[in-house]
């Protein structure tokens, strides 16, 4: 029998590290701008074509390359940062992964310029499928100039695999964005076919934030600044009010390398505690410094998810620095009740609430009607069928037609596993709570709809249908609204822009991240277009983070939740009643499309067992 086990080729061996590496166009760039870093450039330039997919160039004034070095960078394992393992866990610099050029040579068609201060001429090398074609001196100044084409040419499988350029583009944009952001004192530019959409002049981190963010931030960020032995953080947090959807304004930063840490995003939430509600970002761009010994930075591939020595006390000096700096510029509520002097005798406030008075107190059936476990979700949670879990409740659950639902007539309900099932009472009243819900009187308890969750049902479900059918009618505008997008969210735009067509809306370029608004859906008002696109890009961000959803299924989503009645909002009994109609017509009435309940239904009996009538 032959030996089976064989040494890869070295071709084949670098298209397999580039693999992990170069993933998307996007990654190349984070790798070709982190060198330029590295080189000491004040002047960084980035050129895409086709979002990367058939050019990506980045050219730099930085420390250039000998001849020798040149040719090495090609090689695996080779770089100027690791001579031995302790360098390992001292380093600072940016592109220190030996296989990054390696990969880049193994999956694209490469040219290089490079050229040392002291050099009189420049070398060329040309490398394809990790061979090195050409090698010859050039004129060129002095800096670096690496161009990668035609990406994953002779991987076509991967290349199948890459998104519209659209949604490459905003990949690109992002890391773009983060190396920006780490070095405002460097000059970076990126130019898309031909169209400069950054052109970032180096100035102080605040002016490079507004750069690339948007100037809404000019006037509402506050700065964060902490200095211990140990550790030092700097950088901004937003005002609440600046408060997205979103987690896209969202940038952590160690030893100026960009990272990804749920850990430490909690740590800020934390510290915005009460300030912003449970379903906003603020925005913050943070920067941590300490001894990289405490780091180990390769966790993970790209470099992005890093470990710490002390993670908790890396918590603790994070949340207590964004605390400290939102009181420092009274964003921060406080307490400064001056009570009334009578007050401050009675005996609640004098006398100490001891463990023997909590324990009389929590024993009383007052506090106890109150607490959540005695609540109407949660009696006897031991049995299987009593609205243990919302989803467990009403998943697989027959929907309710129209045919019967006449005017809220007599109508089978989902209800708990193996019962009779309720009915809505014959010509029930319904009644509104709070400008929030709607209560529905039921044979045997009620209904309890959130008007907003079930108008998304409604307005999900006809988009959807529209969406796979044909396009919405279209209302020009007498006055097309102009749309000044950053960049981020422009890429974002030209991705939708198709499937918005489709639905309704009329928007075309016009110049350098501008658009304009020329028509609207038929049935839906004029006058706010641009809070209505602001707001879908938001949402459309939001639902991104979901790689299940397809394209137009996040658009649909997005529009549902943009155009559903808000809480809050006092709804007439012609309204409530068309609503509902509307609602179990649906195909799914029970959940909104993101999952959360529609309607609870509450029973008579569970009713009565709260108040200690069973």
């Amino acid at each position: 029998m032959p030996d089976k086990i064989l040494l890869l080729p070295d071709n084949i061996a670098n298209q397999i590290a580039a693999g992990e590496v170069i993933q998307r166009p996007a990654s190349a760039v984070k790798e070709l701008l982190e060198n330029a870093v590295d080189a000491g450039a004040t002047e960084i330039k980035l050129i895409i074509n086709d979002a990367g997919k058939s050019l990506i160039q980045v050219i730099d004034n930085g420390s250039g390359m000998s001849e020798t070095d040149a040719r090495m960078c090609f090689e695996r394992h080779a770089t100027s940062k690791i001579k031995n393992i302790e360098d390992l866990f001292q380093i600072r610099t940016m592109g220190f992964r030996g296989e990054a050029l390696a990969s880049i040579a193994a999956v694209a068609q490469v040219e290089l310029k490079t050229k040392k201060a002291n050099e009189e001429t420049a070398v060329y090398i040309e490398v394809e499928n990790s061979v090195v074609k050409k090698q010859e001196p050039v004129a060129a100044p002095f800096g670096t100039s690496i161009a990668m084409k035609n990406l994953f040419f002779n991987v076509p499988a991967r290349r199948n695999f890459l998104k519209s350029n659209a949604a490459e583009m905003r990949h690109i944009v992002d890391e773009f964005t983060r190396v920006a952001l780490s070095f405002p004192s460097i000059f970076f530019s990126l130019i898309s076919n031909g169209q400069e959409i950054f052109h970032l002049e180096a100035g102080s981190l605040k002016q490079r934030i507004v750069q690339l963010l948007g100037n809404n931030y000019n006037a509402k960020l506050v700065t964060v600044k902490e200095e211990t032995d140990y550790m030092n953080i700097y950088g901004f947090v937003g005002k609440p009010e600046t408060a997205k959807k979103t987690r896209g304004d969202q940038y952590f930063f160690v030893n100026n390398r960009f990272i990804k840490s749920a850990y430490l995003n909690h740590a800020v939430m934390n510290a915005y505690q009460e300030m912003v509600t449970t379903d906003s970002f603020p925005m913050y761009a943070l920067f941590i410094d300490l001894d990289p010994a405490v780091v180990d930075v390769n966790v993970h591939p790209t470099k992005q998810e890093i470990k710490f020595e002390d993670e908790k006390l890396i918590y603790a000096f994070v949340q207590a620095a964004v605390k400290h700096a939102l009181a420092q510029f009274s964003v921060t509520p406080t307490l400064d009740f001056d009570l009334d002097a009578s007050i401050q005798q009675l005996p609640s406030i004098q006398q100490p609430f001891t463990q023997k008075k909590q324990d009389a107190a929590t024993s009383t059936p007052i506090f106890k009607g109150f607490t959540q476990k005695y609540q109407a979700h949660f009696i006897e949670s031991s049995r299987k069928g009593e609205l243990k879990h919302w989803r467990e409740f009403y998943e697989g659950k027959e929907a309710i037609t129209d045919e019967r639902l006449p005017n809220l007539g007599a109508s089978d309900l989902a209800t708990d596993s193996g019962q009779q099932p309720s009915l809505i009472s014959e010509n029930a009243e319904l009644t509104q709570l709070l400008n929030t819900y709607i209560v529905i009187p039921t044979t045997n308890g009620f209904l309890l709809v959130h008007q907003q969750g079930a108008h998304e049902r409604v307005l999900y479900e006809r988009l959807k249908s529209v969406a796979l059918g044909q396009p919405i009618a279209t209302q020009r505008s007498m006055f097309p609204v102009t749309l000044e997008l950053v960049p981020a969210d422009a890429s974002i735009l030209e991705e939708i822009m198709p499937d918005l067509n489709q639905l309704g809306y009329l928007i075309e370029p016009f110049g350098k991240n501008t658009y304009v608004v020329q028509g609207t859906p038929a049935d839906v008002d004029q006058g706010n277009e641009k809070v209505v696109i602001d707001t879908l890009l938001e949402q459309y961000k939001n639902f991104s983070n979901d790689m299940k959803l397809s394209r137009r299924e996040k658009l649909v989503r997005s529009l549902a939740r943009q155009q559903a009645i808000q809480s809050g909002l006092r709804l007439t009994e012609r309204e409530m009643q068309g609503l509902v109609n509307d609602l179990f017509a649906c195909e799914q009435p029970n959940i909104t499309p993101d999952g959360n309940p529609v309607y609870l239904e509450f029973k008579q009996d569970q009713l009565e067992r709260m108040f200690g009538k069973l």
